[in-house]
């Protein structure tokens, strides 16, 4: 009981700040059931004047209330289906900027981390350069057998672990609420998205994970002739600090600049796609931030990623699916699209294929034929929820940040080249996938996988017909003795009857004072 009063408490601080702000002024009155109308009203009244519009609201608000909130706000942004598609692109100019903390505090960090002087490390360590919700950056040089050379050093910032478990823990509460009290909420999985918000944010606090992430994608991306990444300095990365290559380049956002140095923007732009699609299809693991401010044109011209805080994987089931789907649109094949939905269990099978044919071509017709600049992905991608909300599509965590993360990647091409044409510059990497996995050659390798699923369950066998014979067992002396409880399981049931107890009793005392106090009103006439 204290523990959910302290949620509500700080909960409740959001939520005046939120409203303060004027974040309230982005619900549409009219989406609103006629009862939530008066309270919107009411919260608005808190609004401060000069409150700004849309993302200048949530921007102030969530910076206000924390790093915890701003980093919510940012994976909020890559998830239309639960906060719309217009807040969702609100929230993606939500800048993940903070004041940096001391230069003192991040040499105390990095001696702690590394266990040694900051001047055995590097010969020379900058202030911060960049200041982020979970880490800063600053940058250093370090002495090689072959020279001096430049890198970044992400720090970082003291305590933020505990900052973020506590908030964690308020935002936790408050989707079991949700989930409880508004039962039509559990298509979108609210404690599924504070689930995937605290793994993401515990992997992004281990900046060994980062680093990892890193690896991997040099090692998928070694090929690539137009991408690659920094590469992590292993001996100067602990836990709480990451050191890798520094990159010059130039931001994808600064237009005028790369004009200036002569770099083919219409190139650039296909490279963003391209990319990202191979990650995706080939490789199952991609970038799943890729804003401007991530991507940059490297002295050589090359596409370059940074910050691998938060990445997206797939299965070959997922891959399967996508390249398909891709295909399918590409081609016009809006039954076959249907039809691998139903395949893949993605659509109940209560609901025709035909009629989600249907559907699906009211998305894929009006985006043929047109350039980049003559489609709006916003459209493209509420129309896409909303069928998905007719035709009871359970919400897919990474399918759904898949999505997003094209349609920001298409966002970030399409200002490199607003004559991009998204379904011709995806067909050659979708078409060499399907070829390569979909094709004679990825059939007997699929077989090949199969053949050693079969052998290994034939290995298995002995022990699960053990398991099996254990389990009977078990069943035959439950049905004579009946079932046992744990000791844990007994101590559990107490704890929540007495929960209720204490409820009840609560109850019963507010009731008593109300009826006490309504007395005394009554005999004061």
């Amino acid at each position: 009981m204290l523990t959910s009063i302290v949620h509500l408490l700080r909960l409740a601080r959001v939520g005046f700040v939120l409203a303060r702000e004027g974040a309230f002024g982005l619900i549409d009155p009219n989406e609103l059931p006629a009862g939530a109308k008066p309270a919107l009203w009411a919260v608005r009244l808190l609004e401060r004047r000069g409150a700004g519009d849309g993302a200048q609201r949530l921007a102030a608000a969530l910076t206000r209330i924390g790093p915890s909130y701003v980093k919510f706000g940012q994976f909020l942004a890559t998830r239309p289906d639960v906060v719309g598609v217009r807040v969702a692109r609100d929230l993606e100019a939500l800048q993940d900027r903070m004041a940096p903390f001391g230069r003192a505090e991040a040499v105390a960090m990095i001696e702690a981390s590394l266990g040694a002087p900051l001047d055995s490390i590097f010969i020379a360590f900058s202030e911060p350069v960049a200041a982020a919700s979970i880490a800063q950056v600053h940058r250093a040089t370090v002495r090689t057998a072959a020279g001096d050379r430049d890198v970044a050093v992400k720090v970082l910032r003291p305590g933020v672990r505990t900052r973020f478990r506590r908030d964690l823990r308020a935002m936790a509460f408050l989707a079991r609420t949700v989930e409880r009290l508004l039962p039509e909420t559990r298509r979108l999985k609210p404690m599924g998205i504070v689930d995937t918000l605290a793994r993401s944010v515990s992997m992004e606090m281990d900046l060994r994970l980062e680093a990892a992430a890193l690896s991997e994608m040099a090692e998928n991306t070694r090929e690539d002739a137009d991408f690659r990444t920094p590469i992590p300095d292993w001996e100067r990365t602990s836990r709480d600090i990451l050191t890798m290559e520094w990159i010059d380049g130039l931001p994808l956002n600064a237009l005028s600049a790369i004009d200036e140095k002569g770099y083919d923007r219409v190139a650039l732009g296909r490279s963003v796609i391209q990319s990202f699609l191979r990650h995706a299809l080939r490789d199952g693991f991609f970038h799943a931030d890729m804003h401007p401010g991530n991507l940059f044109v490297d002295t050589t011209g090359r596409l370059c990623a940074v910050d691998f805080g938060i990445m997206g994987r797939l299965g070959p089931k997922e891959r399967r699916f996508l390249a398909e789907i891709l295909l399918g649109f590409i081609t016009r094949n809006y039954r076959r699209v249907a039809e691998v939905h139903f395949e893949a269990g993605y659509v109940p099978g209560r609901h025709s294929v035909d009629d989600f044919a249907q559907a699906i071509r009211a998305i894929g017709e009006p985006i043929h034929d047109r350039t980049a600049d003559q489609i709006s992905m916003a459209k493209l991608l509420t129309l896409l929820f909303e069928i998905t909300g007719i035709f009871e599509m359970t919400t897919r965590t990474e399918l759904v940040m898949l999505q997003k993360t094209m349609v920001v990647v298409e966002g970030v091409a399409r200002n490199l080249d607003p004559r991009l044409d998204m379904w011709r510059t995806a067909e050659p990497v979708v078409r060499e996938w399907i070829e390569r996995n979909l094709g004679p050659l990825g059939r007997i390798e699929e077989a090949g996988r199969g053949a050693m699923d079969y052998a290994k369950l034939f290995g298995n066998i002995p022990s699960l017909m053990n398991r099996a014979e254990r389990l009977v067992l078990d069943l035959e002396d439950s049905a004579v003795n009946g079932f046992r409880l744990a000791p844990e399981s007994l101590e559990g049931i107490g704890r929540a009857e007495a929960e209720r107890n204490r409820w009840s009793t609560v109850a019963l005392w507010i009731i008593a004072i109300c009826v006490f106090a309504a007395t005394l009103r009554i005999l004061s006439w």
